[in-house]
């Protein structure tokens, strides 16, 4: 029941919240959404120190019939995938809890929202059954705009009904493409399992992986499929951002390793070039429309559109080193996009703008935010790869697997990573060097000029947090093996199975 706990503790949390007697305080509501979530990373290590990497299968597997008639199991499993974004997921939804505050408007409904969303994730990484992956795939749905339409910006109804809409086809094209596989196939069994090529011909089988290329595509998401992101992002709270950006975008990059890569490898293999293809359109696209924003919170939104980019190009090589490299890829990016949104938002709160025609000098160590633009810095440096943090040791894995099979598409995602030092390099000297002043022009809704400032200390439940993702980024850098012993069997078993059939 280990991998049952990790649904149940969430999802109890949530009820739990929801049935509370009386009218508890936002604080108080907090304080024990933390517990809960503390308690479910809690087990999640545990699953990790159980887990026995040098096993490419699954482990710890649940079995329960549910709708044995509709081919609907309660079945679970963990594997070198699903275990790294598990374990990313708890540290990011008990990071999300932490810097939460000034919830004053249906405090209850937030936070066990919060909860709903990590035990749906949760389900979505350990489900062995399609149907019961689609279900919490779903699950998640709901809860995220509530998050983002009740709790967001000004235009946050705008944002979350692109999100809703966006979010509701990938969903239909998901469920359409598990459903196609039981008409083409003649069975109702959605345990998951390989689909090898004598089971389906060529054109059902493209049919099935092009649903779910869009699918997933649209929850990385994916050039031209990202356009809900960045309202989404722009418009939702910080702690929403954290977790959209370092956990739900990876429901989708999981997807297509999961479903597409392992149900169809003979069809990912003849999709291939053009999977890398699409993988460099995004990479540079993300980039270069990074480099023309001046919201901080909208170019790290556009950076996460082109640091995606690699997990197909992996995915696409499908070799034991290129896919190491997307799990590798999935972990580091959630984690460095979570600090990139966690300090753009402690920016936002202390000056209250993200514009960097307004901002100067905030790294003024004696009235600005010294501590959060040296984080700033490291969390530049470790997206834009440098030697020693956990984005160059993804970024080398996936160029290093993925340039023998498709040269000219990696070198353009070269191209793009080049890219991802100019436009955060733009981010730290506009907003953090100079003299310290918020300077806005005359149009800007900014009141007043202010050009003697003195910000405000950064409280603790933000401070600590940063620190902790940043030291994360550090250590999986200098120690990738922590990460890399847990997938290396499973990535490399991947990778068989796509060599067998191509």
């Amino acid at each position: 029941m280990l991998l049952s706990s990790l649904l149940l503790i969430p999802f109890a949390g949530c009820l739990a919240l929801l049935l509370w007697p009386g009218r508890p305080s936002p604080g108080h509501l907090r304080l024990i959404t933390i517990a809960i979530l503390a308690v479910q990373l809690v087990f999640s290590v545990a699953t990790a120190l159980a887990f026995d990497g040098s096993s490419s299968g699954m482990q710890l597997q649940e079995l329960h019939p549910w709708l044995p008639n509709l081919g609907l199991d309660y079945a679970l499993g963990v594997d070198g995938l699903s275990l790294p974004l598990v374990l990313i997921n708890g540290a990011l939804t008990l990071v999300s809890a932490v810097i939460t505050r000034d919830i004053d408007k249906r405090p209850r409904l937030y936070f066990a929202m919060l909860l709903l969303i990590s035990g749906a994730v949760n389900g979505a990484f350990l489900a062995e059954n399609l149907l019961l992956f689609f279900l919490f795939y779903e699950l998640e749905l709901i809860p995220l705009w509530l998050l983002i339409s009740v709790w967001g910006g000004v235009n946050r109804g705008y944002a979350a009904t692109k999100f809703l809409v966006f979010t509701a086809a990938s969903g239909m094209l998901i469920l359409g493409a598990f459903l196609g596989l039981a008409l083409l196939t003649g069975s109702v069994d959605f345990s998951l399992t390989p689909v090898l090529s004598d089971r389906l011909a060529m054109g059902g089988q493209l049919l099935l992986l092009g649903a779910l290329l869009v699918g997933f595509g649209i929850k990385i998401p994916l050039v031209p499929l990202h356009n809900w992101l960045p309202d989404a992002h722009t418009q939702a709270s910080t702690p929403v951002s954290v977790l959209l950006a370092g956990v739900l975008l990876k429901l989708g990059t999981y997807g297509l390793l999961r479903f597409g890569l392992q149900l169809f490898p003979e069809a990912w293999a003849k999709l291939a070039p053009a999977l890398a293809i699409w993988a460099a359109v995004s990479v540079l696209y993300g980039s270069m429309a990074a480099i023309a924003q001046t919201d901080m919170k909208r170019m790290v939104a556009y950076s996460s559109v082109g640091h995606m980019g690699y997990v197909l190009l992996a995915a696409a090589a499908a070799t034991p080193v290129s896919l190491l490299g997307a799990v590798f890829q999935m972990v580091s990016h959630g984690l460095i996009s979570a600090l990139l949104f966690l300090l753009v938002g402690i920016v936002y709160r202390k000056t209250g703008s993200r514009d960097l025609e307004v901002l100067r000098g905030l790294l003024n160590p004696e009235k600005g935010l010294p501590l959060t633009g040296s984080l700033m810095t490291v969390a530049v440096m470790a997206s834009a790869g440098l030697p020693g943090m956990a984005g160059f040791i993804s970024e080398f894995l996936v160029f290093r697997g993925s340039i023998g099979s498709f040269p000219l598409a990696t070198l353009l995602s070269m191209v793009g990573s080049g890219l991802t030092a100019v436009y955060f390099l733009l981010l730290v000297n506009r907003a953090f060097f100079g003299r310290l002043a918020i300077t806005p022009p005359s149009d800007h809704p900014l009141i007043d000029a202010r050009l003697d400032v003195q910000l405000a200390p950064v409280a603790p439940r933000e401070t600590i947090p940063a620190i902790a993702l940043a030291a994360s980024v550090v250590l999986l850098g200098l120690v990738p093996s922590s990460l890399g012993r847990l997938s290396e069997a499973a990535t490399s078993a991947m990778a068989l199975l796509s060599s067998r059939v191509s």
